[in-house]
């Protein structure tokens, strides 16, 4: 297998890395690779300019008081290992191990895994429709075998889902995204980040040509929030998910005060619940409360022929996991 010619340019600085894809519509940022690469080779991506990113000052990690601001070049490995991650945010970090083997870890990068592409099996082969790769072609999914597609968030056009884990943490507690485009800088949350694919399932995000993800900004929970991230696959080998869940709760005199809740493996984006999180504010934690907000959580979801099961596995993910937190001490 071999990858069309391209050329090769590293960045000394992020105005360069920006003015450079910026310019050429052809141009695309590399960094870690893990997942780029192997779309190069498979024909699926096919920039002719690749602006290495990797030596840029965008791989640290600072905590103040409410807020954890991580370089978008920090790999996965130093996130899932830094000290706050650890304390405050267990859910973070269950989503990261959980997410890929130790090697690709120690590549990936915490803005490639934000912007990884969906592993839909019909988006990475040439050869089959997928209005995501070639807009217009028509979805293959829909009439294929769509057993590890989305049942919420979907369209006409696309049922893809997106294949990130620690996304979906990162968007139960509300973080944002910190963007470089050609001479201003603009703060994006996470929730308003990520597009349903619609008639346009070739648009995933916001971002602009040349714009560059710099720094994440992720809000840390009160001390004694209890969180956790439960993964359902088909075997336990950093598959992906059939369903996940992000939670995190902060119960005080058998009240819960704060929820936050998010769903991975269902969507064609990383899916917040705002509704279940309502339901599940000032109720006493217990099998009603984690039922509504179960049932609320997959509200809205469309089965398909070979997917219909996803939506009441991730009923029983939710129950699952908020029952896990309420049980912690």
């Amino acid at each position: 297998m071999t990858m069309r010619s391209f050329t090769y340019v590293r960045a000394d600085s992020v105005d360069q890395a920006v003015t450079e894809v910026t310019a050429d519509p052809e141009a695309a940022y590399l960094a870690g690779g893990t997942t780029q690469v192997d779309l190069m080779k498979d024909e699926v991506f096919r920039p002719l300019r690749l602006v290495d990113i990797t030596r840029l000052p965008l791989r640290e990690v600072r905590a103040d008081d409410d807020t954890l601001t991580v370089g978008a070049l920090t790999t996965m490995e130093e996130l899932a290992a830094h000290e706050v991650v650890t304390d405050r945010l267990p859910l973070v970090r269950q989503a990261l191990l959980l997410g890929a083997s130790p090697q690709l870890r120690h590549m990936a990068t915490m803005g490639g895994n934000l912007l990884q592409r969906t592993r839909c099996r019909y988006f990475r082969d040439p050869d089959v429709a997928c209005n995501k790769r070639e807009p217009g072609a028509g979805c293959g999914a829909i009439d294929g075998f769509h057993r590890m597609h989305a049942v919420l968030g979907t369209s006409p056009h696309c049922i893809a889902t997106h294949a990130s884990d620690v996304a979906v943490p990162l968007l139960a507690l509300g973080a944002s995204v910190r963007i470089r485009g050609q001479g201003a800088e603009r703060v994006v949350p996470l929730t308003e980040f990520y597009r349903v694919p619609g008639g346009t399932p070739h648009v995933e995000n916001v971002l602009e040509h040349g714009e560059l993800i710099t720094h994440l900004e992720i809000p840390l929970p009160p001390r004694g929030t209890r969180s956790g991230y439960l993964k359902v696959r088909d075997r336990a080998s950093y598959e992906f998910a059939l369903v996940s869940v992000a939670a995190a709760l902060l119960i005080d005199d058998g009240t819960i005060r704060a929820a936050h809740l998010a769903l991975g493996g269902v969507g064609t984006v990383p899916w917040r619940v705002p509704r279940a999180e309502e339901l599940l504010r000032g109720a006493a934690p217990g099998p009603d409360a984690f039922a509504a907000a179960a049932e609320a959580a997959l509200g809205g979801a469309q089965a398909r022929r070979d997917n219909g099961f996803k939506i009441e596995l991730g009923r029983r993910a939710v129950v699952r996991m908020l029952s896990t937190l309420a049980e912690e001490p």
